[in-house]
């Protein structure tokens, strides 16, 4: 994988080997699923999330009373109880979803709708998952990521079917989380380097270079624009990186 240009003067490897501007290995197996539409396995590090998408052929009730026209697309987002090193509850035993995963899940149909022409999808709904087996940081940019991958899957899947006539793919979409631990900016952080963070920032652009989301805190301190630009320097860089790996696993299939 192409190393990225840092924008800042380079400090020593990290926890885990890797120098503050490298991602950690990404590898997608696809089609994890078989009866999804689409489907993947994005194992980020030691992150690993399930994307799986279905697809009913109606749409929203609200969408009908609107007179809302073409489809629309909906995430659902949830870290299993054994993804992490404590017993994490399941949603289902607490009565409610809590109020990460529903960010989480809103964060990925947003990016997922910004995907696709939902007009050119035709009067359905597709419905993304993500499962996350193993968290270690970046679960969700790790889905949106693979959620892409997942979903263009299904829409071959639909047009060979012949359920659609041609695509309505527009720019792929990826997601990446930088942020600055012991005032250096790093790409990509593992838990450790997320818990550490004093600055969190996660991206979500697509391949036209434009951006979807920015979701940026300073979690134990402030922040400069000098500082952001250089984080969204590295997060720029590591999304070029990731569309490339997208299009790779996407031509796996294809060959």
């Amino acid at each position: 994988m192409a190393q990225v240009q840092p924008t800042t003067v380079m400090s020593a490897p990290r926890a885990d080997g890797r120098w503050p501007d490298q991602l950690r290995p990404l590898r997608f197996q696809n089609n994890i699923a078989p009866h999804a539409t689409g489907s993947t396995l994005v194992e980020w590090g030691n992150t690993r999330v399930i994307c799986g998408v279905t697809v009913e052929e109606t749409v929203p009730r609200w969408m009908k009373e609107q007179s809302v026209a073409g489809g629309w697309i909906t995430a659902e987002y949830s870290m299993l109880p054994y993804s992490t090193l404590q017993r994490k509850q399941r949603d289902a035993t607490k009565g409610k979803i809590d109020g990460r995963s529903q960010e989480i899940q809103r964060l990925i149909g947003r990016a997922m709708r910004a995907a696709i022409d939902l007009e050119k999808l035709g009067t359905r709904t597709i419905w993304v998952d993500c499962d996350v087996l193993q968290a270690d940081g970046g679960t969700r940019t790790a889905a949106i990521t693979g959620a892409f991958v997942a979903l263009s899957l299904a829409i071959r899947s639909m047009i060979s079917a012949g359920k659609l006539s041609d695509s309505p793919m527009l720019h792929a979409v990826a997601a990446v989380s930088v942020g600055i631990v012991d005032r250096q900016p790093l790409l990509d952080l593992c838990y450790t380097e997320d818990a550490a963070a004093e600055v969190d920032l996660n991206l979500v652009m697509n391949a036209a270079g434009e951006f979807i989301e920015l979701q940026g805190t300073g979690e134990e301190a402030t922040f400069t624009e000098a500082q952001l630009a250089d984080m969204l320097a590295l997060g720029k860089a590591g999304i070029r990186e990731l569309l490339v790996a997208q299009q790779a696993a996407l031509a796996d299939i294809e060959s």
